[in-house]
């Protein structure tokens, strides 16, 4: 039985041996196809590659036939059967006709095909418009006809064919500024894979009562720190901790970033951003362990000068009163500019006040106090209840001190923004305002602040007006309470354990660093050469320069 299906398996298996073998050849005989000759443009036929595979073309009629048609007879049999008239023609005319067929494909090749120097042209067009954030529209429509006008004068008509080929419609312009955005997005979140980064996190809302998630990023790459925009979510749905979250965890998982390299956290003191148990700052901790929580100086800086007494914020009620009487109205406001025009007034026009910005106050202040006198009488003309506020030689003062102060708080949050800042540079200058503070109590009380407070005293030597001893006492308490609020904001925080940072040749070592650690730091505190590099550089550089050299006190301090 056995040698049975021996014998069976056996001549089954030659069997499929030379069916495999017969279809195998039969393959490889379809695959034989011929080859175009020169001769074959006697039929009217040349050549075009189609898939990688040579077939036959009609030059009279396009037609493109398969490749077992590449035989001379077909051909003929297609010339004949097709076009009839044409048999007798010889083989120059099938060459012109060839020939124009050639022209015809570079001509629609070239009208199908962008340039390079047009595509990159286009691209950066679309860039400056988004960058000016000005409507799509505005290329076709102004900036392509602008730029062939003065190409066409300054360099030429040939040059204006040029320009007019770069495409700059309105879809083409979106288009353009989307790729860009999302190869800028790309090339982000490659070089912060792999690397420590620090988030920070801020709801905002626009002026279409729209709302937001923005979220910057910052991390080290090729010795230097980047901070860049890392995205801006629309919130869709409550503004609530876990909502905040999914936004950022789904972006961070799409991303394919690791929230273990996760290392800080910078939010404003918003209770769904700062919460201990509840808050963002809380939901993070939990995918990233290592991250600290930084409450947001900035933000710190504008909630302690909030503070006024109950007279100095009536000066800044009735001040605001007035700005929206003349601005909300549009026929008083161009009464108003023209008679700042008659009266020869530096501004025209007043400025709104917003509270959720930090520099409206101060800016609105002063222009007030600029214009303190065409207010009063355009109010005047009005019979305003606040006009006679503008008469009144205390409130004036007030509103002079008002100016002066908050200019400084100005001063003081501008210096706080910007980029390549860090938490030891704007505390120092947080330090620095609050012994002005105490600076400014003391002038005040021994009544030599004229430097500290120009507009203030200016405007009082100017109209022979002596600051009485009540605002003295207003405006020392107002002091006094920006300190206190200071205090409350800014007391905490400890910078004492990262002078080692700021001065690492002159400190101690920090408790809970290693033996290895303090070794290191007494080497560094040691070499000359660091020093002399330490005095010359910036603190976040002279700190990358020596990560090859001490690479755990780097990665500490930085």
């Amino acid at each position: 039985m056995d040698r049975f299906l021996l014998n069976k398996k056996q001549v089954g298996s030659s069997n499929d041996s030379e069916e495999a073998s017969t279809s195998g050849g039969r393959e490889a005989k379809k695959r034989k196809y011929r080859k175009y000759d020169d001769s074959y443009l006697d039929f009217g036929f040349t050549s075009i590659e189609v898939n990688n595979e040579e077939k036959p073309q009609c030059v009279l009629c396009l037609k493109i036939l398969s490749s077992e048609s590449m035989l001379p007879s077909k051909l003929k049999r297609h010339l004949e059967t097709i076009h009839p008239t044409m048999v007798a023609k010889s083989r120059d005319f099938f060459h012109r006709k060839l020939q124009n067929l050639k022209k015809t494909k570079n001509v629609f090749t070239q009208q199908a095909s962008v340039p390079n120097n047009a595509l990159l042209a286009s691209f950066k067009v679309a860039y400056r418009v988004a960058k000016c954030k000005k409507p799509h529209t505005i290329a076709e429509e102004l900036i392509l006809p602008a730029a062939i006008d003065m190409v066409n004068i300054m360099v030429g008509e040939s040059a204006g064919k040029l320009i007019s080929k770069v495409p700059l419609s309105n879809n083409t312009i979106s288009r353009r500024i989307h790729d860009i955005a999302d190869d800028l997005n790309y090339q982000l979140i490659e070089k912060m894979k792999s690397k420590d980064f620090g988030l920070q996190l801020d709801e905002a809302t626009d002026s279409n009562s729209d709302a937001h998630l923005i979220c910057y990023v910052r991390f080290l790459a090729d010795n230097i720190i980047v901070e860049d925009l890392l995205f801006c979510k629309s919130i869709t749905e409550s503004a609530k901790a876990e909502d905040l979250f999914e936004i950022l965890d789904k972006f961070i998982a799409e991303s394919g970033l690791d929230w273990e390299k996760c290392i800080g956290v910078c939010t404003d003191g918003a209770r769904s951003m700062s919460g201990r148990y509840g808050g963002v700052q809380a939901l993070i901790r939990k995918k990233a362990p290592n991250a600290m929580w930084t409450h947001c100086i900035i933000h710190r800086e504008a909630l302690a000068s909030k503070s006024m007494s109950s007279e100095l914020n009536q000066v800044l009620e009735c001040v605001i009163g007035a700005v929206n009487y003349i601005k909300t109205r549009p026929v008083k406001a161009r009464l108003f500019k023209k008679l700042c025009i008659d009266m020869g007034a530096e501004h025209t026009a007043l400025l709104y006040y917003c509270n959720s910005r930090w520099l409206s106050r101060g800016n609105v202040l002063f222009r007030v106090f600029e214009l303190h006198e065409e207010i009063r009488i355009f109010l005047q003309q009005e019979r305003h209840e606040n006009a006679k506020y503008f008469t009144e030689a205390d409130f004036l003062l007030k509103l002079a001190y008002l100016c002066d102060i908050f200019e400084k708080l100005n001063n003081l949050n501008l210096s706080l923004q910007g980029n390549n800042t860090h938490i030891l540079k704007l505390l120092e200058r947080i330090a620095a305002f609050r012994k002005k503070l105490q600076l400014w109590i003391k002038k005040m009380n021994e009544g030599s602040g004229q430097d500290c407070f120009p507009q203030l005293y200016k405007y009082a030597a100017s109209n022979e007006l002596v600051v009485s001893q009540d605002l003295m006492v207003l405006f020392t308490g107002h002091l006094s309470k920006l300190t206190e609020w200071f205090s409350k904001y800014f007391g905490h925080d400890d910078v004492e354990k990262f002078a080692w940072i700021r001065d690492p040749f002159h400190a101690q070592a920090p408790p809970g660093f290693t033996s290895q650690d303090e070794e290191s730091l007494i080497e560094l505190s040691c070499d000359s050469s660091l020093k002399t590099r330490f005095t010359s550089s910036d603190l976040v550089e002279f700190w990358l320069s020596i990560q090859n050299e001490y690479p755990n006190l780097s990665s500490k301090a930085l």
